[in-house]
Parts: C-alpha cells; sequence; structure tokens
C-alpha cells in the first residue's frame, strides 16, 4: 500500500482532506483517528505534526505526503517536492520595528527570532550575513516586544499581526509557500504514486479551469480560438445552421468573465460555463 502523510491540525489540515476526497480517497470522519486505511484506492493515510511530515517522508517511513513547501525547506529533509497544490498560499519575510533594519543587510549581527531557524540560517548564510538565530516554537511576532530579539522572520498573511505589535516588514521575501505534495526520492512507491500525482493534478486542474461552450459565426473562428485555445485547441462541433459552428474549451476560472465579454463582443452567442468536478490532463 501506498503510505500518505496528512497534516493532523492547523490551517492546511482541512484543505489537504478535502483535496484527498475530492480525487477520491477515503479520509478520516473522526479528528481523533491517526491512520486510515483505504483498501479500495491502495493507501494508508498517516495523520501526523505539519512539521513532521517532511521528515518522515525523507526518511522513507511514509511515501508521500502534503506539508507546506516552508516547512519542507526548514527541515532540510531529503524529501522532494512534486506539484504545489493551490492552497495554503503564505510570504515568509522579515520583519522589524520602522527605523531600525530597512535591509536585508542591516541584519548582519543582530539577532533573528523565526520559528524556522533551518530556512533562515540558509537563507542568510546564502546572503553572506553572520546573525543569531533565536528558535520560538510561537508567537514569533512579540519577541521584538519581549527583547529577545532585534529582527523576526515569520509566515505573513495580511500584516496585521505584525502592524498590531508595531513591527514593519522589510527586504524581499525570504520564500513564497503553499501546500505542495511531497514524496520519498528512496522507496519503491510503485504505480501508486503516480495515480496519487494524477489525481491531485486532476483536482487542481478542476478547481483552476471551467468549461466554456459557445456558438461562434464560422468566419470568427479562428478569433475565436485565439481568445479559448484551451489546453491543446478548442473543440469545434457543427451545427445545423451551416453558418455557425459550436466551440468547448477550457479556460482560467480567475478570467472567465472577461473571456465572455470578449466572445460576445467578438459575435458568439449562448456562452455557457460549465464547473469542472474532475479531469485528467
Amino acid at each position: 500500500m501506498l503510505r500518505i502523510a496528512l497534516p493532523n491540525k492547523g490551517s492546511l489540515a482541512e484543505p489537504a482532506a478535502e483535496m484527498l476526497r475530492e480525487a477520491g480517497y477515503r479520509t478520516r470522519r473522526d479528528p481523533k483517528e491517526l491512520v486510515v486505511v483505504d483498501e479500495a484506492n491502495g493507501v494508508e493515510l498517516f495523520y501526523l505534526r505539519p512539521r513532521d511530515i517532511a521528515v518522515y517522508v525523507g526518511s522513507g517511513t511514509v511515501d508521500a505526503g502534503i506539508t507546506g513547501r516552508d516547512l519542507l525547506l526548514d527541515s532540510a529533509s531529503p524529501a522532494v517536492e512534486v506539484m504545489p497544490l493551490g492552497f495554503g498560499v503564505s510570504t515568509f519575510r522579515y520583519a522589524a520595528r520602522p527605523g531600525t533594519v530597512a535591509e536585508v543587510a542591516a541584519i548582519d549581527g543582530r539577532r533573528v527570532a523565526t520559528s524556522y531557524p533551518g530556512l533562515v540560517e540558509k537563507h542568510l548564510a546564502d546572503q553572506g550575513i553572520s546573525a543569531q538565530v533565536v528558535r520560538l516554537d510561537g508567537a514569533v511576532e512579540t519577541a521584538i516586544t519581549l527583547g529577545v530579539a532585534d529582527v523576526i522572520a515569520d509566515v505573513v498573511e495580511t500584516g496585521a499581526t505584525l502592524r498590531s505589535q508595531g513591527l514593519a516588514v522589510f527586504g524581499d521575501p525570504i520564500l513564497r509557500s503553499e501546500a505542495v505534495l511531497i514524496k520519498d526520492t528512496t522507496s519503491a512507491q510503485g504505480n501508486g504514486a503516480e495515480v496519487l500525482r494524477r489525481r491531485l493534478l486532476g483536482v487542481v486542474t478542476a478547481r483552476t479551469y471551467v468549461m466554456l461552450d459557445y456558438d461562434c459565426p464560422v468566419g470568427l473562428v479562428a478569433r475565436a480560438a485565439q481568445i479559448t485555445p484551451g489546453l491543446e485547441s478548442p473543440t469545434i462541433s457543427p451545427l445545423t445552421d451551416k453558418h455557425w459552428v459550436a466551440m468547448r474549451a477550457m479556460v482560467p476560472r480567475s478570467v472567465t468573465n472577461a473571456v465572455m465579454d470578449e466572445l460576445y463582443d467578438l459575435g458568439a452567442r449562448a456562452i455557457l460555463v460549465t464547473d469542472i468536478a474532475a479531469c485528467r490532463i
């Protein structure tokens, strides 16, 4: 059986479980369950601390897992990222009191508090900066107020928490993170790992695209195809009225209405949008 690690709690836990459910796998019904066996799909799901998942995958204890890119890199695990999953997006940045540190080079010789010491130490070393990294398990944003650090490095979403502590971000982002599928590079995973990847890719694609159907005058097909090229090319079907054809293509969900407006202005009609429940690309 393919062994898959999922976050047992935290912001990635429910989105990861939902993605597995959409991919056709059985997930836990009780949050106290630590192991779920899905005989029909040949997988075992292990619910682990998000910070530990990369370690378990890298050691070969489990074959694959879902965790944050930041946690993977901080762990220094030999596990590798297979694909991004499109949720849990965040930015990892430095912050300090305004007027104290304005650029990354100015961190040299200072104290940096973080819950991701491995990630921060590597980033500073890559920049040729020497600093004391103070490891904290949480509430990093209070480290400067409490006097244990001069700078913090933490996950930033809206920045509201930092502002409440009188802090401001500076420098370029250390890392842009999101949930990722990771795998072990040493164990013999068989076809199950590839099936998992294809299924999750199908979920990501279904969430990213919609199916667009519309009727188009024959003389405008080439221009319409430029607006909706699809993944390979649009499907074109004849209609009873030989002056018109039906066209179908996948388009990014984020630009659906703009594409519909462009097609309508071109002369297309009966423009319909359908959600994609599942797909294989």
